[in-house]
């Protein structure tokens, strides 16, 4: 009889009591605090990579669904946080799409600058802004390697109705990093 591989994805068990779902992040320093402070847990944990993210409902600052990287803990290349968080949000929206009628506008924080595979992932979810930390040059100084993606791709992004903030609280986003690199962290790519 063949078996077939079966895919359930749960957050790591200390999310739920980090996390605090009801309070309102109405700044883009707020939400980027909770994306930065999800990356540090994480390291800390030794749960995973680096990096953390967050959707959340941009007019009243409601959190919807947050991500954390688990390349390692769950051998699979794609779960980055910002995937992570997009598909826990779908699930939670019962829906396809960030912007499907009658939706708010929604974002996603992610504590660094995305990947390839985020960014585009990102435009397919329907999100209306991106928000960013730490920056490609600060993963790359790691040995992260984060794709093709060039000044070109966010001016598609911006071409098709995505606003974009980059270096939201660089320093601390980058200190993320920084931690990983101390604390021997596995570069996955």
């Amino acid at each position: 009889m063949t078996t077939f591989p079966e895919i359930h994805l749960t957050y790591p068990d200390w999310v739920l009591s980090v996390v605090d779902w009801e309070r309102p992040y109405l700044t883009v320093e707020d939400r980027m605090g909770l994306a930065i402070g999800l990356a540090r847990e994480n390291v800390m944990r030794a749960d995973g990579g680096p990096f953390g993210a967050a959707v959340f409902e941009v007019a009243q600052g409601k959190l919807v669904s947050v991500g954390v990287n688990l390349v390692v803990q769950e051998q699979n290349p794609v779960l980055h946080a910002e995937i992570v968080a997009l598909m826990m949000a779908g699930q939670l929206l019962s829906s396809h799409s960030l912007s499907a009628p009658g939706m708010p506008v929604y974002e996603v924080t992610g504590s660094c600058e995305p990947c390839a595979m985020c960014l585009g992932a990102i435009l397919w979810s329907g999100a209306k802004r991106l928000v960013c930390g730490a920056t490609r040059e600060d993963a790359s100084r790691l040995g992260f390697d984060e794709g093709p993606v060039f000044p070109e791709s966010y001016s598609y992004l911006a071409g098709r109705g995505v606003e974009i903030e980059r270096g939201v609280r660089r320093e601390q986003a980058a200190a993320v990093l920084d931690l990983y690199q101390a604390r021997g962290g596995e570069i996955y790519n």
